[in-house]
């Protein structure tokens, strides 16, 4: 069993995927955990399996959602040590043909929601001189990913906002780290309409979400910038930093296709 210098957490997008995972480790470690997500079923089966658990009904792709869970952040009463911003969803597809309001929606949600939860954490944390944010991100952050032009999109922005949290906070005590993991099978998959890349892509290539929630968790608490599970995965990161942009769009947009 794990151990977190943790002393209390909160998870968004905590109903399935490496939120649930990440709230499984949370509750064996016995740190007490606030669970965020649309889905409150989910979120209370979760939750009663272990003490000290909190259940927070909010939809974070609108602003009521993200104002209530901000709030919870801030609590003095029952301060977060950590904050997990994970909830997001992907769209794949040519960009010309897709829903305008959906896109709208899954900028909202991995780019708005995230901002303002960070910046509540982090507004919590400093002066108390203790904390850690890990923020979900990808490693299509590093490159363009044609197929999932948006996603990527605003996965460079996670990655990006949050190695320059880390910078800024690195001297107050409070860690910022970006998860940035590769091909996962959760839910995300359905929700994204890239179910098919089960099929095309060989199973050694996809990391288990028990991997990508442990690495993140151990990670953040190490106060590392950034956390990519999988040793196929930091190989790709470090390619993408190397190869001309022309290349890796064309293997992202096979990849995709």
């Amino acid at each position: 069993m794990a151990t977190y210098p943790f002393t209390s957490a909160l998870v968004t997008g905590a109903s399935s995927g490496i939120g649930a995972e990440m709230a499984r480790l949370l509750g064996e470690a016995g740190v007490p955990t606030v669970l965020v997500a649309r889905r409150v079923d989910r979120l209370e089966e979760i939750a009663a399996r272990y003490d000290g658990f909190e259940v927070l009904e909010a939809d974070l792709g609108t602003a009521d959602g993200q104002a209530v869970t901000a709030e919870r952040i801030a609590s003095a009463a029952a301060p977060v040590d950590l904050v997990v911003n994970n909830a997001g969803f992907g769209t794949s597809g040519q960009f010309h043909e897709l829903d305008i309001d959906r896109l709208a929606g899954e900028v909202e949600l991995n780019v708005t929601a995230l901002t303002v939860l960070s910046h509540a954490a982090l507004t919590a944390m400093v002066p108390r001189g203790r904390g850690y944010l890990l923020n979900v991100s990808s490693v299509a952050s590093f490159q363009a990913s044609p197929g999932l032009g948006v996603y990527a999109a605003t996965k460079a922005y996670v990655t990006s906002l949050s190695e320059a949290l880390h910078a800024e906070v690195s001297s107050s005590g409070v860690h910022v780290t970006a998860l940035c993991p590769g091909l996962t099978k959760t839910e995300f998959q359905d929700h994204s309409n890239t179910s098919g890349l089960a099929a095309r892509v060989p199973g050694i290539a996809w990391t288990s979400v028990e991997q990508v929630a442990s690495t993140g968790l151990a990670d953040v608490a190490a106060d590392m910038t950034l956390s990519v599970p999988g040793v196929r995965f930091k190989t790709t990161v470090t390619a993408s930093a190397i190869l001309p942009r022309s290349i890796t769009r064309w293997v992202c947009g096979s990849i995709t296709r």
